[in-house]
């Protein structure tokens, strides 16, 4: 609704506000519901329950079969993965199940080219993370970058402009270094079935607004993000299986859904995905191409953040303000073709992959 979607811009803008300037004490909720919604907590976490498992290694080389020995050899594309125990893969027994692994083996069907992957992502991983996350990831030059953060910050109460401001600086440090950044943004905790109202209803407002705030400062900071949102709900009540044992993380074919969503935008971050020339009108003032929406920044992330699977990208990522932003709702393939990313030449299925840890 327009009137929500105002209203979360404003808030998002005020916290990405403070995030920059270094502010503090902004509060979300009423002190009232402080102690309603601990106690919530406690039992919505009975409910979930713990994996007592850890995310199986899945990096290596995917898509070797496109290694031409007739052509001069180029070095794979380096792809890396930061964040939380969705980015790591926790819920799932083999490593190309995992969403890097099935991004290395659709990219690397895409760019027809291998592409190593380098996952730095931890369970329980939140914003404040991100530092030693981004130290280990840059040893390895990567050319793009996937972040997903933010469901711990919500469910651990870290303040949301700290948290926008340190991914803030993660994505500046890797733009800086010549990376291009996907970030998939805080997912709706609202969409978790043990989780109940009164706490459901926080959960999710909770989860746009800083999803919101996120999509700021990422597209400020030169990257760009796609809304996880409540992408897996309607199918998780509807499928079980699209749910890991914990009923929390996904499953195989929930990590290949939302994987499948992100990996548009991680082509077209590298000019991989076919597009059509985009009119140099397409600016404020300016016409936008079909299916795309020039909004301010704070307006297209609050609408982003209602709408899963959405794109949001500077208008001019090279200008100095970066306070328009391109909207987007990108084709998303389903959870088959993640495995199988495309009809072209070759095994580029993540089983071709040369890391360990794939049983």
């Amino acid at each position: 609704m327009p009137g929500a979607q105002d209203s979360r811009a404003r808030v998002a803008r005020r916290i990405a506000t403070a995030a920059a300037y270094g502010g503090g004490g902004l509060g979300l909720l009423g002190v009232g519901l402080v102690g309603l919604l601990l106690t919530e907590s406690k039992l919505a976490v009975q409910a979930i329950g713990v994996l007592e498992t850890v995310p199986p290694k899945a990096d290596g080389v995917y898509g070797e079969a496109f290694a031409d020995g007739a052509a001069p050899p180029r070095p794979p594309l380096v792809l890396a993965v930061l964040g939380d125990s969705t980015g790591a893969g926790l819920g799932v027994a083999r490593g190309r199940e995992t969403p890097g692994a099935l991004l290395a083996a659709g990219l690397a069907s895409v760019a027809e080219r291998p592409v190593r992957l380098v996952n730095v992502a931890r369970s329980g991983g939140r914003s404040a993370d991100l530092s030693g996350q981004l130290e280990r990831a840059l040893r390895h030059r990567p050319d793009v970058a996937v972040i997903i953060v933010g469901a711990n910050d919500v469910t651990r109460h870290s303040p949301a402009q700290l948290a926008v401001r340190q991914l803030g600086e993660a994505v500046a440090a890797l733009r800086a270094n010549g990376c291009e950044v996907v970030v998939g943004t805080c997912p709706d905790l609202g969409t978790i079935k043990p989780v109940r109202p009164p706490l459901r209803w926080v959960a999710r407002r909770l989860s746009r607004q800083l999803a919101a705030a996120q999509t700021i400062a990422v597209v400020e900071a030169g990257g760009r993000t796609v809304s996880l949102g409540s992408l897996l709900g309607p199918e998780f009540a509807a499928r079980p299986e699209m749910f890991a044992a914990d009923r929390y993380h996904p499953s195989a074919q929930g990590y290949a859904t939302a994987a499948m969503a992100v990996l548009p935008s991680v082509c077209a971050a590298l000019d991989l995905w076919p597009e059509e020339e985009r009119p140099s009108a397409a600016r404020p003032g300016g016409a936008a191409l079909p299916g795309e929406t020039v909004l301010p920044v704070a307006v297209a992330a609050a609408a982003a953040a209602g709408r899963a699977g959405t794109e949001v990208a500077a208008v001019d990522p090279g200008g100095p303000g970066r306070r328009w932003a391109l909207l987007r709702h990108r084709l998303r393939v389903g959870p088959d073709a993640a495995r199988e990313p495309g009809p072209v030449p070759g095994n580029t299925s993540a089983s071709s992959h040369a890391g360990a840890g794939d049983d």
